[in-house]
């Protein structure tokens, strides 16, 4: 039995004082237990019973170097030996400079210059917060709302919350930021039916929404679009052939920011140090966090053109937004080490030269009835489970409930793999493991996914 410091059973501590994100706590208060995770290796980890599970997941999109990388710990310990913290606020330290450089250096166009956040959802607050002050200092102050589509995820502080799309996730917390509007995505699966063969024609549909939403809410109130290059929410939807040439064109027309929230999409998911590489677009402004130190510690990143940081080169105009450990000098040191990683060990490439077999793997689950769509790109997958394969008919949240809860989610723990069963839209398994692994991997995700999925149509 695990115990605590104190002595404590550790599942009786969970219950009596753990709280866990994004979590129902009834069942664990209530007498059941959590699972606790006590170690990992590569692709795998392994709970406090000793038992293996695949990371499907990378922890949260977050593990793309994989588990046990002794040297990123090697790089904490080193960092901090000689210089734990210091903050940017008006100061500088080596790890954050060369990091800056670094990303710089992977990011399209003139995306010259970075700001340091701890996070993904502090990233998307602090773009929401440049928008509104550049369009000021242009002498455009009516220029306020942000548009992003449905279904979409992009944080939970108070602003990037407003611009993301999920009711459920915003109604408690209301009211909040004003001035965000929605367009649909870009799920070809569910494309209205006259695009249902023309995968073109429904992106550049999508892009016009966009334009449509601006000038329905008018250009001069509009200031920027948050997009991610593959949006997560809702199951891994990637974007037609046109759509970002299309958005880009757009944005451009109006004087709007294209924001590329890349929280879970940089980093390698989908082959490129940055997912807007992979798919021929050159944002304003990027976003991101989670892989860029493997999770090895908190760090997120904005990174934006030269033509929106020039107004801060004169004069004493300031952009006062900050955040205490943003680019701590430990995580810019560690996400200097797993850029090292990546590298030197051709973790894109890995990804760039599989993820073809890893699509087609996951495509052989095709064949189960309960099994409607597989889509996404890179090492990153949604699979969207239907009751009638024909019809695409869904189920109802009661039966989802039943469906992923009651069963998808502990049977595929069981089976010794770690993913995501979803219902934000329709119910999908998500998949978004190490950027380490190659087919035999494949082939056993496929398998574990193929035998908890045979019984998953019976337990409806």
């Amino acid at each position: 039995m695990s115990k605590t410091p104190r002595g404590t059973d550790r599942q009786q501590a969970a219950r009596d004082h753990l709280w866990m994100h994004m979590a129902r706590h009834s069942g664990l208060h209530n007498g059941g237990t959590v699972p606790i995770i006590s170690r990992g290796s590569g692709h795998k980890i392994y709970d406090d019973q000793g038992k293996e599970y695949i990371d499907g997941l990378s922890g949260l999109f977050v593990v793309n170097a994989g588990h046990g990388r002794a040297e990123l710990a090697e790089a904490a310990a080193k960092q901090a030996e000689k210089l734990a913290f210091m903050p940017l606020w008006s100061y500088a330290h080596e790890p954050a400079i060369d990091l800056a450089e670094r990303l710089a250096h992977y990011a399209p166009g003139d995306l010259n210059r970075v700001f340091f956040t701890t996070g993904g959802g502090e990233a998307v607050e602090s773009a929401f917060k440049l928008a509104k002050q550049h369009f000021k200092m242009k002498g455009f102050p009516g220029k306020t709302k942000v548009i992003s589509r449905a279904l979409a995820y992009h944080g939970t502080p108070q602003g990037a919350l407003a611009i993301t799309s999920l009711p459920d996730m915003k109604t408690p917390f209301e009211p909040l930021v004003p001035g965000t509007f929605r367009v649909p995505n870009t799920n070809f699966y569910r494309a209205p039916e006259m695009f249902a063969d023309n995968e073109k024609d429904f992106g550049l549909w999508a892009a016009e929404r966009i334009r449509e939403a601006i000038e329905f809410e008018g250009a001069d109130t509009v200031a920027a679009v948050f997009l991610e290059p593959v949006q997560n929410s809702g199951g891994c939807f990637p974007p037609p052939p046109g759509y970002f040439d299309r958005v880009r064109e757009i944005c451009d027309e109006y004087d709007v920011l294209l924001v590329s929230d890349e929280t879970i999409c940089a980093f390698g998911r989908i082959g490129s140090m940055f997912a807007c590489n992979d798919f021929g677009y050159v944002p304003d402004i990027i976003t991101s966090a989670k892989a860029l130190t493997s999770g090895y510690v908190p760090l997120g990143v904005m990174v934006v053109s030269d033509k929106l940081f020039e107004p801060f080169t004169t004069g004493d105009t300031t952009f006062y937004h900050g955040y205490t450990f943003g680019g701590h000098p430990v995580a810019a040191a560690v996400a200097m080490a797993n850029l090292d990683i990546f590298e030197r060990e051709g973790l894109n490439d890995n990804v760039k030269n599989n993820a073809d077999n890893f699509k087609a793997t996951l495509d052989k689950l095709k064949d189960l009835d309960i099994v409607g769509d597989v889509r996404g790109a890179g090492y990153f997958y949604g699979i969207e489970l239907v009751r009638d394969k024909n019809t695409k008919e869904t189920f109802n949240d009661e039966e989802s409930e039943r469906l992923l809860r009651q069963y998808l989610s502990p049977a595929l723990w069981e089976a010794g793999l770690y993913c995501r069963a979803d219902d934000r839209g329709d119910p999908v398994i998500q998949l978004a493991p190490p950027l380490t692994i190659e087919q035999p991997e494949f082939d056993q995700i496929e398998s574990i996914l193929r035998s908890v999925l045979k019984e998953a149509a019976n337990k409806i």
